[in-house]
């Protein structure tokens, strides 16, 4: 099983165990592979942990910490940050009713400079649409958006690109990278007008500011030659990065950014995110973590059915106050056991 939970809910994931126990106690062997430290814990009875490609040890996870697989996963021990902030009084997004069919209703927001934006809500909830949405890869019904105070044209991905906007989608593999070619021909696919003139590519010039990016990003391998499917999801997602910094974008949109991402790569886009946010550039990071939102963001915008169910300002984010606006609940009944998210570090 190859992260079989990287779509399920909590709940989901619940049942899955008791079926694995299930197969498990007829003979049914099986190997789990997960990012997700509480999830091996609680299905597996031993761990093969690997590093770079290579086996760093076998252990028995009865007799094994957390905090020992993390630091053999990385090589080291991961120290516990907080979060920082460097969210500054312009708006540089103005989200303004924003509406498409069921899945986003009357949506409205804005962006600071410097501020990292976490979105939360159960699977479901219009996250994903909202981004799409904002980066024009959708046309909304109505609703408006300024970016810097000038309207965008919605619905097409070039003026958001043009606006300054970058999207790093869900489902990376799918819809960020194009596997076959290099990681140079992936940073240029946002910006290959910087590298080109007269119809041809400056091959130089673009590699140069490729191999720039990937040594500032610590892209592993430094191989800008290299074909991007070959990469870690990581090393993938710092592409992407780099080609949206490249592109000169201001506004960054992740969407589940550490997906399918080992613990020590999630501490570094984290420390990325930061870096970004310290440089003027905003963010809205949408996550299933619960633990990720609350390490990485200045505000947190809660959605439920489509609609911001709250706003939590960064003295007020807790799980608990998230999962109580993000799961329905009717007038008279008490709201269900929160389902919101799986920790994975």
């Amino acid at each position: 099983m190859d992260e079989p939970t990287s779509s399920l809910t909590p709940a989901e994931f619940d049942r899955l165990a008791v079926l694995i126990a299930d197969l498990a106690a007829k003979g049914v062997s099986i190997i789990y592979v997960s990012h997700k430290m509480d999830e091996v814990f609680r299905v597996c009875e031993t761990a093969t942990i690997l590093r770079d490609g290579r086996k760093v040890a076998d252990v028995a996870l009865k007799d094994t910490s957390e905090a020992e697989v993390i630091a053999r996963m990385v090589g080291r021990e991961l120290a516990a940050a907080g979060h920082k902030g460097f969210a500054r009084e312009e708006v540089v997004l103005d989200v303004a009713n924003l509406t498409r069919g069921s899945a986003v209703k009357n949506t409205s927001f804005k962006l600071r400079r410097g501020e990292v934006l976490g979105i939360s809500g159960l699977v479901g909830a219009g996250r994903t649409e909202l981004l799409r949405l904002i980066a024009g890869v959708d046309r909304p019904d109505s609703g408006a958006i300024r970016v810097e105070n000038k309207p965008l044209a919605l619905g097409r991905p070039r003026a958001a690109i043009a606006a300054g906007l970058g999207l790093l989608p869900e489902e990376r593999k799918r819809d960020g990278i194009v596997a076959r070619r290099s990681v140079r021909s992936n940073i240029a696919l946002s910006s290959m007008h910087r590298f080109s003139r007269g119809g041809f590519v400056k091959k130089r010039a673009l590699s140069r500011e490729s191999e720039r990016l990937m040594r500032e990003l610590n892209l592993r391998p430094l191989d800008i030659e290299r074909p991007i499917g070959q990469f870690s999801g990581g090393n993938q997602q710092k592409a992407i990065i780099g080609r949206w910094i490249a592109a000169g974008a201001r506004i960054l949109l992740f969407d589940e950014p550490t997906r399918g991402i080992d613990v020590g790569a999630k501490a570094e886009i984290y420390a990325l995110i930061e870096k970004l946010a310290s440089e003027g550039r905003s963010m809205i990071v949408v996550s299933s973590e619960l633990p990720e939102i609350l390490r990485v963001s200045d505000r947190v915008l809660v959605m439920r059915e489509g609609t911001i169910a709250g706003i939590l300002e960064r003295e007020a984010i807790s799980e608990e106050a998230i999962v109580a606006l993000a799961v329905p609940r009717s007038e008279t009944a008490a709201a269900p056991s929160p389902t919101l998210s799986a920790t994975g570090s």
